[in-house]
């Protein structure tokens, strides 16, 4: 089965080539910066910062 793409063939094709490469590009940068937000919140975790909603009404600021 081949499909006929017509005269717009390459800008087809590299239309949908550019478009994966900046989906996959910002898959990318969502990863790291995912990692790079884990590895932060560890390093507050680790140096006794806590969420302020983790607090009691109660408690005092």
């Amino acid at each position: 089965m081949s499909i006929s793409l017509g005269p717009y063939a390459s800008f087809i094709v590299t239309s949908y080539a550019a478009a994966a490469i900046v989906v996959g590009i910002l898959i990318g940068w969502i990863v790291l910066d995912y990692r790079s937000q884990t590895r932060r919140l560890r390093e507050l975790h680790r140096s006794g910062v806590t969420r302020r909603s983790g607090r009691n009404a109660t408690d005092t600021p």
